[in-house]
C-alpha cells in the first residue's frame, strides 16, 4: 500500500488496543512522526512510550487528524479532544452512552470538533489508518467540503537541511517579486503563489489572507477565496500545501494564535 508523505507534519492521533485484557481502550495523543510514535508506545514508557499505554499493548494507530499550522495549534486540538466536557467549543457534546464503546465515542466526539471553529476553518485531513476500524460521519455531523476523509499510511517527509544562500542569490535579493495585491516586495519566506499553471499571481501570505477574510472579517484563517489575478477558486489549504512548509515554520514561531490575529488585524 502506498504511504503518503506529509511535509511539515502535526497531527492527532487515535490508538486502540487490541490487547485482551485490555481490550477496546483507546488513547489520544499527538505527533509529528506517526510511525516513530506507534513503536514508542508498544515499546513501553523507558522507550519513550505514554505512562497510559505503557504494559497494556499493542496497541494499533487506527485514526490520525493533520494539516495543523503549528504543534500549537495540535496540542489544542488533542487536548480538547482528551477533555470534550471541559472545552466551552464543545458544550453541546452529550456523555458518552452505555451503548457506545470508547472507539465509538471518541469519533463521535472528533466529528463535532471538525465543525466547530477554530478546527472547522483549519485545512485538515480526517486519515483512517486501519480500515477495519473505518467509521463514518454521522449525517448531521459531515465535516465541511475542505476537510477531507482519507485512507492509508502516512509519514513524516524529512526534512532537508536549508543551504546557506550563494552570493549569486543574495544579489537576487534586489530583484524581488512584487505582491499582486500591495505591490511590495515579496521574500520567498513569505510568498503565497496561485497553483493554477497559467496564472502568475504573487503575494504576501498576509496580503492573501486579508484579501479572501473580505467576505468573512469576523474569522481567524481563510477558508477559500478568489486569485486577485485569475480569478479563479482557491482553497486556502491547498495554497499552503503548494507553499511547501512555510506557512507552518511562520505559525510555530508565533507565541499563539493571537499573534496572527494582530497580523491580520482582525
Amino acid at each position: 500500500m502506498m504511504v503518503v508523505e506529509v511535509e511539515g507534519f502535526f497531527g492527532v492521533y487515535m490508538l486502540y488496543c487490541t490487547n485482551p485484557k485490555f481490550k477496546g481502550r483507546v488513547y489520544v495523543g499527538f505527533t509529528v512522526n506517526p510511525e516513530r510514535r506507534i513503536v514508542q508506545h508498544n515499546a513501553g514508557l523507558r522507550r519513550g512510550g505514554a505512562k497510559r499505554t505503557s504494559g497494556r499493548g499493542p496497541w494499533e494507530m487506527v485514526l490520525i487528524i493533520h494539516g495543523f499550522p503549528s504543534d500549537i495549534a495540535a496540542l489544542r486540538f488533542e487536548w480538547a479532544w482528551q477533555h470534550p466536557h471541559s472545552s466551552r467549543r464543545l458544550s453541546h457534546v452529550s456523555l458518552r452512552s452505555r451503548k457506545e464503546s470508547s472507539l465509538q465515542f471518541h469519533w463521535r466526539v472528533v466529528s463535532n470538533m471538525l465543525r466547530v471553529p477554530p478546527w472547522s476553518r483549519l485545512p485538515l485531513t480526517a486519515r483512517w489508518l486501519k480500515q477495519q476500524y473505518r467509521m463514518d460521519f454521522e449525517p448531521t455531523l459531515q465535516p465541511p467540503l475542505h476537510i477531507p476523509i482519507a485512507f492509508g499510511s502516512v509519514r513524516a517527509k524529512k526534512q532537508l537541511q536549508p543551504q546557506p544562500p550563494s552570493m549569486e542569490e543574495e544579489g537576487r535579493e534586489m530583484g524581488l517579486e512584487r505582491c499582486s495585491l500591495c505591490q511590495g516586495p515579496v521574500k520567498p519566506v513569505e510568498k503565497l503563489t496561485c497553483f493554477h499553471s497559467s496564472c502568475r499571481m504573487t503575494s504576501h501570505l498576509i496580503c492573501l489572507a486579508k484579501h479572501f477574510l473580505k467576505a468573512e472579517p469576523s474569522y481567524l484563517l481563510p477558508v477559500e477565496g478568489e486569485c486577485p489575478v485569475c480569478h479563479q477558486s482557491l482553497l486556502w489549504g491547498s495554497l499552503i500545501r503548494h507553499k511547501n512548509g512555510c506557512f507552518e515554520e511562520e505559525i510555530a514561531s508565533s507565541s499563539s494564535q493571537d499573534h496572527w490575529a494582530d497580523e491580520l488585524q482582525i
